[in-house]
């Protein structure tokens, strides 16, 4: 086998070890996962189940980060920008593993399109990347933005009591503006008012299928 075909189909199975990993294993966080020194004892029958649809559609964010993250490092020809991808994915993980728990310590179940999500995402990511290094940071500028607003929405949501998952939401809001401003920094461009609306109108359809699927 020639190296280019290796490196190939290395790629292929990092790829797909990478969708298997998000969807199927118990994911590990590099970082502890942030707590409240209230935790969650106020919450009753109703708040879990509520905390619960909500931790599920930012559960099922960090799965659609996972694939947008690994397309884009696929895609891109710079060696850096895949390693500022990578990081970032990184980080991602860590928000999969402290929503996947948080989900478990509320007796809510992960959303049951996730494969679904997933294949999305990661297609969404392989033509963000062929567009060029500059469209593809600016996906990831518009993408951060939108999924801080969306977090700073929950903490309104959130049941007052429910204190341990301020705590996951808080960290990963400041996270996701941090990614954006790397991308930022890094050269991104401004993506045209059309699209940013477009992918508004999708993640609103993933959030609201999300909450309940």
């Amino acid at each position: 086998m020639k190296a280019t075909e290796r490196s190939s189909a290395d790629r292929a199975l990092a790829v797909i070890d990478q969708a298997l990993r998000s969807l199927t294993s118990t994911p590990r966080a590099a970082r502890p996962l942030p707590t409240s020194p209230r935790g969650d004892e106020g919450l009753d029958v109703t708040a879990r189940r509520a905390s619960g649809s909500l931790m599920r559609v930012n559960h099922v964010g960090e799965v659609c980060a996972q694939a947008l993250y690994t397309a884009q490092a696929l895609t891109t020809p710079s060696a850096a920008l895949r390693r500022q991808f990578q990081a970032a994915a990184a980080e991602e993980t860590d928000h999969l593993a402290w929503t996947a728990e948080r989900l478990r310590e509320l007796g809510a179940r992960p959303s049951l399109l996730n494969p679904v999500w997933y294949l999305g995402a990661f297609a969404i990511g392989l033509l963000a990347g062929r567009a060029g290094n500059e469209a593809s940071l600016g996906f990831v500028v518009e993408t951060e933005r939108q999924v801080e607003r969306h977090l700073d929405g929950h903490l309104d949501r959130l049941p007052a009591a429910d204190f341990a998952s301020r705590a996951i939401v808080r960290q990963m809001k400041d996270d996701e503006a941090n990614h954006a401003l790397a991308a930022e920094k890094a050269g991104a461009a401004r993506l045209p008012w059309p699209l940013r609306a477009a992918m508004r109108a999708a993640a609103k359809v993933m959030t609201t299928t999300a909450h309940y699927v």
